[in-house]
């Protein structure tokens, strides 16, 4: 196995314990080192009260995409939470699929600062740009709830 399906594997195997995205239809596309694409098709009960995609829905998708983009870059045995989000709605989702790139822009022992770009699936309209904080963790099973 190389090292991008040994990346693929570990992302889509955290990818695939989130209930929430599996709800939505969100699929895992892409992943190399610092970088992940997750796609979600439109359904009429992901819209809201004027027939667009919700901007929850959007803002999910952003905040997955940058948070797996940060997992890429942490050690194994890591798990990512995220810190704090900015996001700017750009245009309307009407389109049938929603294509969120979340991509590294500086790594650190900590802290990984990601950004997401969600388009439509030609890739030339932009719906939304996240700008992200997330948080190296060690595995759920340390919190308390």
């Amino acid at each position: 196995m190389d090292t991008n399906e040994i990346l693929y594997n570990r992302i889509n195997d955290s990818f695939k314990k989130q209930n929430f995205l599996s709800f939505i239809g969100a699929e895992l596309m892409h992943v190399e080192d610092g970088k992940v694409v997750i796609t979600c098709q439109r359904k009429d009960f992901l819209t809201q009260q004027q027939g667009l995609i919700h901007g929850g829905v959007v803002t999910s998708l952003a905040d997955v995409s940058c948070g797996y983009s940060a997992l890429t870059t942490m050690s194994e045995d890591s798990e990512v939470l995220t810190v704090e989000f900015k996001i700017n709605l750009i245009r309307p989702a009407i389109s049938n699929k929603s294509v969120a790139t979340g991509e590294v822009i500086k790594s650190g022992k900590t802290l990984v600062i990601a950004e997401s770009t969600v388009t439509d699936e030609s890739g030339e309209k932009v719906i939304a740009k996240m700008l992200a904080t997330m948080i190296t963790t060690k595995s759920k099973n340390s919190y308390r709830y």
